[in-house]
């Protein structure tokens, strides 16, 4: 194959993507092997590739790829969500544009409009994940409304209502307006936004006194059914068994007592309204009151509203307070700041509503979910959310798993009469029938007279069985895939699902496994703009991930998102980083053609050079191989990466290929060559995970190879010992090579004239490098002395000095001349900065970080006249 002089991300990737699918590099299939195995957080089947999801992925496709490469039987089972609310409405919207109103068609026709959908959209975000060059086992897809997947989430709702879990019961829920359904709490995101605080005045029957009441929310005075007042109140003592009437509606009420009230905030006085809040509906059950129900299902006002019906409830707002302030019932309006709770999904802000719903309850299930973890048979990386977990745990609810929607997994309850208990659950409508008769003791009963509930199930229902369920571990517990590939290894997801999703998977695993799911549980940051902005399509400050692919290639955009990410913390993206992984890429691919272009010769001895510089990198790799898998081991992929960009970067790119570089026209001995390919394989394979597409092109082209010689399965390097003081001593080398290259420059010394250095060898540094310093620095002569030379410019490395003969080299007199004004220039700058430091008041008062900056100028100032003086002492 002939090398391209320039690295073309686009062929490159194509090619060795079509390349290891059509070798199956990424199938996995039961063995004798170990098994790693990760399950994919499948993204909504509405979704396109964003941010969040780029850094998500790679991620967990550096472990699975790195996994690969250490022997492991690797699979990573990718797959999505059928996402209820967010899929619904997306239909719903196309039907709209079409002309056609949901309400006008069947169920049954709208799941066809859905599954068309589907098919069509469904699969865009998997086919931009291979873009990605995410190795996943395609072979494995899943979806959770696959025909096995679906079964598994029936059989779960029918075992769990079977073991007493799952009841039907009226509460207090979240109502989302706009999609119209129930949603979890964990569903409601409550923002603080700018309101207004109404004080209303509400007569006290029989008299001419009046009760001023505060309400963030004035339309739902209609619902009031009535006045709660603290019994230590001695403000409204007065007012005990007295009525109360509310305005506009004129509804007589009573005034209650109950130490719920806090005296101290608002009026002391608050208006109960057991319909549209939680905490009133606790007061009304307490108190046995009338619970009214204001709102239709999308928050416009039923009859209840009187001459508001059907109106929506934010334009009843204004016009309620316009009434209000006409008949002299408003006292004041204040500006308020409170949280809202608006829907995760659709944005629309949330009403507390009372419903019939399925819950689960969560109490006891939940147990060893919270054990698992505490006990760290699940590890959350990093371990801050540990604390978030046990809050949450501890304090779980009861989980509403009803819908109101038609896409979804309906719920198998099966209504044979009128009464409320009327109903049973089983998985198939022949069971439900023989229950039913039995139940009911109507032996006539038929399929027909069976009524499924209209609701289907909350989607994370079926995504807390995944990592079961992709194995079909619920309808066959004892299959093969389940008993090989579970529990999974890692998984890789954002800390704003800890709850919603991680830790009812355990909870599922701990039930329907008695294990867990899942070994680790590794929570990235969130991806936010340089203003620390979390991007998002409303402020426009997110990238197209598919563009910057295009810009940089899928290695540079895997790199430019790992330079930044650590576990958990939020990463600050900037373009700017992937431009700095693909000028890494570039810096891979002109390293391999340097190395390409050299010709090599079997005809002359082996460089002593070269081997020193071979056993250097050995053990600078070894070094850094056993720091990178440090790294790896506490989830710090961020950190392996840049271990390795250095690695590359500065030691192989920067330093060895330098030492090892033949002259001009001349060739490389054999033997200095294949060590340096021996060196640059090993390289490449711990490049692999983090840049597969630019490792597997070098790879390849390096000899040719057979489908089973692939770098993408071949093996991670082994970790070797290593000699510390080596590397330690070509750490020093390095900084003689830097100082004698600057004396270079600074005194315009051709690089091409080559020049003696003596040095007094005051560290007792080993002379095993000395020809690399020779050959890097163009030396005549490498001269060891006891004393410092006469008519030299010197600089120093720790307390060894060097010196480098001027004496034809430069004018002497001009040199004296410029290190006498250097010199002059520091002294001062040193004056000024000791004289702050002098300063006692200075000194005491000003930040530690800011005297602590004054002094190291004082030191460094220090030292750079110590070698003026040393300079100039040697050329007078």
């Amino acid at each position: 194959m002939s090398l391209a002089a320039k690295y073309s991300a686009e062929s490159v990737e194509n090619k060795w993507y079509d390349y290891w699918m059509e070798h199956g590099y990424f199938h996995s299939e039961v063995d004798e092997r170990e098994p790693y195995t990760i399950v994919i957080p499948p993204p909504n089947v509405t979704g396109v590739l964003h941010m969040g999801h780029m850094l998500n992925n790679t991620i967990q496709d550096v472990l699975i790829r790195r996994a690969r490469l250490l022997g492991y039987n690797a699979l990573w089972v990718p797959g999505t969500d059928h996402a209820s609310i967010a899929t619904e409405a997306k239909v719903v919207d196309k039907l709209k544009k079409d002309g056609i109103d949901k309400s006008d068609i069947t169920r049954e026709e709208f799941l066809e409009h859905a599954w068309e959908w589907t098919h069509k959209h469904g699969g865009i975000i998997l086919e931009q994940l291979k873009k990605l060059g995410a190795s996943c086992d395609w072979n494995r897809t899943k979806f959770t409304m696959d025909e096995d997947l679906s079964a598994s989430v029936i059989k779960v709702f029918v075992d769990l209502y079977n073991k007493g879990l799952i009841y039907r019961g009226y509460r207090m829920v979240n109502w989302d307006p706009e999609a119209l359904t129930t949603l979890s709490d964990e569903e409601v995101i409550y923002e603080e936004k700018q309101g207004s605080l109404f004080h209303l005045n509400y007569k006290i029957e029989g008299s001419d006194e009046h009760l001023t009441i505060a309400t963030t929310r004035p339309e739902t005075i209609l619902g009031d059914t009535a006045i709660c007042i603290n019994p230590e109140d001695e403000r409204y003592t007065h007012l005990k068994g007295k009525k109360a009437i509310v305005p506009i509606c004129n509804r007589v009420i009573p005034i209650i007592e109950d130490e719920y009230v806090a005296m101290d905030f608002g009026t002391g006085c608050l208006k109960v309204t057991p319909a549209h809040d939680e905490n009133d509906k606790e007061l009304g059950d307490k108190h046995n009151l009338e619970v009214i129900d204001i709102f239709n299902d999308d928050a416009s006002l039923n009859s209840f509203g009187l001459h508001y019906e059907g109106k929506d409830r934010f334009v009843v707002r204004k016009e309620i307070v316009k009434e209000l302030k006409e008949i002299g019932a408003l006292e004041k309006i204040e500006q308020y700041v409170n949280k809202v709770g608006t829907s995760e999904r659709t944005k629309a802000v949330i009403e507390p509503k009372l419903s019939d719903q399925w819950f689960l309850n969560m109490k006891d299930i939940s147990k060893p979910a919270l054990d698992a973890v505490l006990n760290k048979d699940v590890n959350l990386v990093p371990e801050k959310f540990i604390n978030t977990y046990r809050h949450w745990m501890e304090n779980v609810r009861d989980w509403n798993i009803s819908r109101q929607l038609w896409w979804g997994h309906q719920i198998p309850a099966y209504y044979f009469g009128d009464g409320e208990d009327d109903f049973v659950v089983a998985e198939t409508r022949e069971e439900a029938l023989a229950l039913a008769k039995d139940r009911s003791g109507n032996i006539d009963l038929t399929i027909e007279d069976l009524k499924q509930d209209p609701d289907v199930l909350d989607t994370w229902f079926s995504s807390w069985l995944w990592p079961i369920s992709v194995f079909n571990g619920i309808m066959e517990p004892d299959n093969e895939d389940i008993n090989y590939y579970y529990p999974t290894n890692d998984l890789v997801t954002a800390p704003e699902i800890l709850f919603f999703w991680v830790a009812r998977m355990i909870i599922a695993g701990y039930e329907y496994r008695d294990d867990k799911p899942f070994k680790n549980v590794y929570l990235t940051g969130i991806v936010r703009d340089k203003q620390r902005r979390k991007m998002s399509k409303s402020l426009g400050n997110s990238p197209d991930p598919i563009e910057l692919m295009k810009s940089y290639g899928a290695d540079g955009v895997r790199v430019g998102m790992l330079l930044s990410s650590p576990a958990g913390n939020d990463l600050m993206f900037d373009e700017d980083l992937c431009k700095q992984g693909s000028g890494f890429v570039n810096k891979i691919w002109n390293a391999y053609r340097l190395i390409n272009g050299w010709e090599v010769s079997s005809e002359i001895e082996p460089s002593k050079t070269g081997a020193i510089a071979i056993e250097w990198y050995k053990n600078k790799f070894n070094s850094t191989l056993a720091e990178i898998e440090d790294h790896f081991s506490k989830y710090r992929i961020s950190d392996a990466l840049m271990s390795t960009y250095k690695l590359i970067w500065d030691d192989f790119c920067s330093w060895l290929l330098e030492m090892v570089k033949p002259a001009y026209g001349k060739p490389i001995d054999k033997k200095t060559f294949d060590g340096i390919i021996e060196l640059l394989e090993d390289n490449l394979k711990i490049l692999h995970p983090f840049v597969p597409f630019v490792s597997e092109e070098i790879w390849q082209h390096i000899t040719e190879r057979s489908p089973e010689e692939a770098l993408i399965v071949s093996s991670w390097p082994k970790t070797e010992g290593f000699d510390a003081k080596m590397i330690k001593d070509f750490k020093f080398t390095s900084e003689v090579i830097s100082g004698i290259r600057t004396i270079r420059k600074e005194k315009n010394i051709s690089f091409k004239d080559s020049i003696a250095v003596s040095v007094i060898n005051n560290e007792n540094i080993s002379t095993n490098f000395d020809a690399i310093i020779s050959k890097l620095g163009n030396l005549s002569e490498l001269n060891y002395v006891d004393a410092p030379l006469e008519g030299a410019l010197t600089f120093r490395v720790k307390s060894n000095e060097y010196f480098l003969p001027m004496a034809g080299a430069i004018n002497v007199e001009e040199e004296i001349a410029k290190i006498k004004e250097e010199l002059s220039y520091t002294e001062g700058f040193l004056k000024s900065v000791q004289k702050k430091l002098s300063n006692e008041r200075f000194v005491n008062n000003a930040p530690e970080q800011v005297v602590t900056i004054e002094r190291n100028k004082e030191a460094d100032a220090l030292a750079k006249i110590e070698t003026l003086k040393a300079s100039l002492a040697s050329l007078q």
